[in-house]
């Protein structure tokens, strides 16, 4: 039997402009954030991974239990899930051994088994009509496992590449200008378009954290992590309060 579900306010922002400005400035400090964690303070990539998953966890679930959206609690897990990302991708490419390569191979196998298993799931896969919980729990899913993947990404081509940090920013800047051109003058679909720049700028920012803080002999410009991170974070609250903050699109959808 078929039935009419009215979807109401979805629990995710509209995607705008303004929601891939702060998504960078997020993604460059869980470079930033997690190296602090990691590195800066000598907690080690397992330890800081096991901080940053246990508060990822809590937040994904007060995200979840919430009944409408609330700008600083996404963007405040979207950041959790980046600074995850950052210290799960360097404790599996630098810990575990299987290098970057190996990383990126089996961090994009993960994103896309999960939206697989999402649309077989749900029958669909959006990006910003999210209210169904079963739906939320694939999307930061997704999210975790593309913050993951977009740290092995740019570590491999400015270290396994050769480009730099520097450089591999500017790839992965072409890259998502590249998708820009083509959700404004094809069809592709959405959703393809969305999850490819949702996975690309995580390694653009990534690049460009590490460009902040590598020391100057490794191509970075050896800024202090706690630092650049604090200066993120002030920046990534101003933009939430400033820009304007919807949920998503809603309406009737047949099921």
């Amino acid at each position: 039997m078929r039935s009419e579900i009215h979807w109401s306010d979805g629990k995710v922002p509209a995607v705008t402009l303004g929601f891939w400005i702060i998504k960078i400035l997020a993604t460059t400090l869980g470079e930033t954030g997690g190296d602090t964690l990691s590195m800066t303070m000598g907690l080690g990539y397992l330890a800081a991974t096991g901080i940053f998953a246990a508060l990822l966890l809590a937040l994904v679930t007060a995200q979840v239990v919430a009944r409408r959206f609330h700008p600083l609690l996404y963007w405040t897990t979207i950041i959790a899930s980046t600074t995850a990302g950052t210290t799960m991708a360097d404790y599996a490419t630098r810990s575990l051994g299987i290098g970057y390569t190996g990383g990126s191979l089996l961090l994009l196998a993960l994103v896309l088994a999960s939206l697989a298993t999402w649309r077989m799931v749900m029958g669909r896969i959006d990006a910003d009509a999210i209210q169904d919980r079963r739906a939320e729990l694939f999307y930061w899913l997704t999210i975790t496992f593309s913050q993951t993947l977009g740290t092995a990404l740019g570590d491999w081509l400015a270290d396994t590449g050769g480009l730099g940090y520097l450089g591999a920013a500017i790839v992965f800047g072409a890259g998502l200008l590249v998708l820009t051109l083509l959700y404004l003058r094809t069809s592709t679909d959405r959703v393809i378009l969305f999850w490819a720049a949702f996975i690309l700028t995580r390694p653009l920012g990534a690049a460009v954290g590490d460009f902040l803080d590598k020391p100057v002999a490794k191509g970075g410009l050896d800024f202090s992590r706690p630092v650049a991170s604090i200066v993120l974070i002030a920046a990534v609250i101003l933009l939430v309060l400033l820009l304007p903050q919807r949920p998503g699109r809603h309406g009737n959808t047949a099921v």
